[in-house]
């Protein structure tokens, strides 16, 4: 009996937590699953599957990956339960814990799910399949569209920074990536689908080519010639790695955006010593000023993290008027939470949580009002919009090439088109402009 006859009459159900990854990497078993002869369950359907991918990123992440789990057990009650994802490769024993989970896969594994499935039986014991971070070394590629009109592009995984607070390193294992030809064969398959935009995904891209002996800047070159993709963004990229030559040649890109994510994590040169990260707030001004120079309508999205072990009050308010300063768009704040195994645990002067949530509340803000005033410098001008199917019904938005959020009326006709438009002001709640 072939895989298609065994699993024809099963129902898969996933559920996926944590970073834009994770969400392509699901895409991607699922594929793999449906053309095993799988369907996905309904709203209402009882799954004989139940995949959980999951996130570690922090314990509230830890948190929601448990309830997340159980929830799954208790909706599908006779479902085989597999658990994948950073959290299953950080802690497989204290999901095995979980009654009702019957495969743990780590992070060198989980794409061996499908071959895995001849017998879904439900056993007393879970079974756990996991490397050490040293044996992580397989890269698989991903470019999916999930529920969205962007496609997303995975063109590396791992990370070999080990900033003291952060867990990736151990969880995802040693950066690695495909070559620039897989890499384009798979924008092209995605321009053949009718992708009109593709956003460059990994957990470190600017280290794009070291497996391969390629760089980041050879791999957006190469993509330009794909037929048929109008718009590439970069989903983000550690300021060190944000080259002078790359930021030139977006500035000049007729299909890469000008959009940028870069984390700081800080605007006080002790704190990001203490977290081992590889630049300073000097390299980090610099960049967003030549970004700004070349391209006065970027947007600029920034990570933040508050309250990391040793960051006292004044330390803070350094990288309150650090910030302040920059021209940027947005802020994604963090609060920091405490990882096993991080270098971070030694660092004395733990921070309250009450504390952190007020450091939280005043760069939100602060954020926020940066946000307004980059959309009001907007407002007026010409903006290319590729729009996405509508939630709610009665409007639809869409993204321009700097990111903006336009709204308009629902119009199906629209979806995955380009557009031009010029937005004449806010909508009600200001999160998005109006024609």
């Amino acid at each position: 009996m072939t895989d298609k006859e065994l699993f024809k009459e099963k129902k898969v159900a996933f559920h996926t937590l944590g970073c834009k990854l994770n969400f392509a990497e699901s895409s991607t078993i699922g594929k793999e699953l449906l053309n095993q002869g799988f369907q996905v369950a309904q709203s209402g359907e009882k799954a004989d599957l139940c995949i959980i991918n999951t996130c570690s990123v922090t314990e509230t992440a830890d948190k929601k990956d448990r309830q997340a789990i159980k929830q799954m057990i208790n909706k599908h009650p006779n479902a085989f339960v597999v658990v994948i994802g950073c959290y299953a490769q950080l802690k497989p024993e204290e999901i095995a814990q979980i009654e009702g989970v019957d495969l743990i896969l780590g992070t060198q594994n989980k794409f061996d799910l499908p071959e895995l499935l001849s017998k879904m039986e439900k056993k007393r014991e879970t079974q756990i399949l996991h490397t050490s971070r040293k044996d992580i070394n397989r890269f698989f590629p991903s470019c999916t569209r999930g529920d969205r009109t962007r496609y997303w592009l995975k063109v590396q995984d791992g990370c070999d920074n080990f900033c003291s607070y952060c867990t990736v390193p151990i969880a995802r294992g040693k950066s690695r990536n495909g070559s620039v030809e897989s890499t384009v064969k798979q924008a092209q398959e995605a321009a053949l689908e009718g992708a009109k935009e593709i956003v460059i995904s990994g957990v470190n891209i600017g280290d794009f080519g070291k497996t391969t002996g390629e760089t980041l800047l050879q791999l957006i070159q190469a993509l330009e010639s794909v037929e048929g993709i109008e718009r590439y963004r970069i989903s983000s990229i550690e300021p060190d790695l944000l080259s002078e030559e790359i930021i030139h040649h977006i500035a000049q890109s007729h299909k890469f955006v000008p959009h940028f994510h870069i984390p700081l994590q800080s605007g006080c040169d002790k704190v990001l010593s203490l977290m081992k990260r590889h630049y300073d707030t000097n390299l980090f001004r610099n960049k967003i000023e030549l970004i700004n120079r070349e391209m006065p309508n970027a947007f600029i999205g920034v990570d933040v993290i508050v309250g990391t072990n040793g960051e006292t009050e004044e330390d803070f308010a350094e990288t309150v008027q650090f910030i302040d300063s920059l021209a940027i768009a947005q802020l994604h704040v963090f609060s920091y939470s405490e990882r096993a195994n991080t270098q971070a645990l030694k660092i004395i002067g733990k921070v309250p949580y009450k504390e952190k949530k007020r450091r939280s509340e005043i760069l939100l803000s602060l954020s926020e009002e940066k946000r307004l005033k980059f959309y009001q410098s907007q407002i007026g001008k010409n903006l290319s919009i590729l729009w996405e199917e509508s939630k709610k019904g009665d409007k639809m938005h869409g993204f321009s090439e700097n990111y903006i959020v336009v709204e308009i009326p629902n119009n199906p006709n629209l979806v995955n088109q380009i557009t031009q438009v010029t937005p004449t002001q806010f909508n009600a709640d200001k999160s998005a402009l109006i024609v």
